[in-house]
């Protein structure tokens, strides 16, 4: 299945996958003088993270960056503090983890959550904040040890929680989950919509990888289980992090043996096969409402369409 080789939109980038210019850092996370000194350093930047959200602000040039101050500006907290990493210019960055956002004197920020910032802030900030958020989305769900049930305490900047109780170590979790688009012997691409979706709302079809399961199987697993319809060549594009709390998109597309669709109805309301053609005139009727948005799914349509979806037409 050549599906990269000669599509004029291989190359666009997937959002919140491009290269942020952040070195983690990660040698560094257990060196507490180290981290002390680089906390107080005056160029370190600082933001808040508080319920999968953070404040961003617009420049007058146009921009949107995320809200950070020096560290001696910064709100106070003595454990909620994660080293994200550092440029090339030697900045560090941190991540405070707070109740709420702090207000701003100006008023212009704002505050927003990764599907709405992931699509305007630039790669350096759009890194930062999905690292801060899905550090915050662990900790805030991971407080207490699953070995013995005591409550464990925050180590290695945020990239560890410890259990003083048994000596137990727990890591920040990510939870693999495929997404694939479909096609038939015809070139026809499957999409589906989930039950709680609004009317219209169509996408590819996604699930979460079992345990003791290949990724290959997953795909073909899951399409099956949500469409009734089997797999047979899975061919893998990308991945991108999906911190809504905790998972790994992983991309594929995949060929259908089989044609007949069957919905389970509990995950998938309905499921259909669409030419590019079939596509084009329900997006631009306003039928179907395409992905759209950061994800992975908006770019596995458009690599099967071959150039940007198009928009619906205006309304007369």
């Amino acid at each position: 299945m050549s599906t990269l080789s000669s599509d004029a939109t291989a190359h666009r980038p997937i959002g919140l996958t491009a290269p942020s210019g952040i070195d983690r850092a990660a040698h560094h996370r257990l060196d507490e003088a180290w981290l002390a000194a680089a906390w107080s350093h005056p160029t370190t930047r600082v933001f808040v993270v508080s319920g999968g959200q953070v404040l961003i602000d617009d420049t007058p040039d146009g921009r949107t960056e995320l809200v950070m101050t020096p560290s001696f500006e910064a709100p106070l907290t003595e454990t909620h503090r994660y080293f994200l990493g550092t440029d090339e210019d030697g900045v560090r960055y941190f991540a405070l983890q707070k109740d709420s956002l702090p207000g701003r004197m100006d008023q212009s920020a704002r505050p927003a959550g990764l599907r709405e910032a992931g699509m305007l802030l630039s790669a350096r900030d759009a890194g930062l904040m999905v690292h801060a958020v899905a550090l915050e989305n662990w900790q805030r769900l991971h407080r207490f040890c699953s070995r013995c049930g005591e409550r464990t305490v925050i180590a290695a900047a945020g990239h560890i929680r410890r259990c003083q109780a048994c000596g137990a170590e727990h890591y920040p979790r990510t939870d693999p989950a495929v997404i694939m688009l479909v096609t038939d012997e015809e070139d026809r691409a499957l999409l589906g919509r989930q039950v709680h979706w609004p009317e219209g709302r169509f996408s590819t079809l996604a699930g979460f990888v079992e345990p003791g399961e290949s990724i290959e199987t997953s795909v073909a697993r899951e399409v099956y289980e949500e469409a009734g319809v089997t797999v047979g060549e899975v061919e893998y594009i990308a991945s991108q992090p999906w911190p809504f709390p905790s998972s790994l998109m992983l991309g594929f597309m995949a060929r259908a043996t089989s044609s007949d669709v069957t919905v389970d109805g509990e995950e998938i309301e309905e499921a259909r096969w669409f030419s590019r053609e079939d596509l084009r005139t329900a997006i631009e009727t306003g039928e179907i409402l395409p992905p759209v948005g950061i994800s992975i799914a908006a770019r596995l349509v458009e690599l099967w369409y071959g150039k940007p979806l198009p928009k619906p037409l205006p309304q007369l």
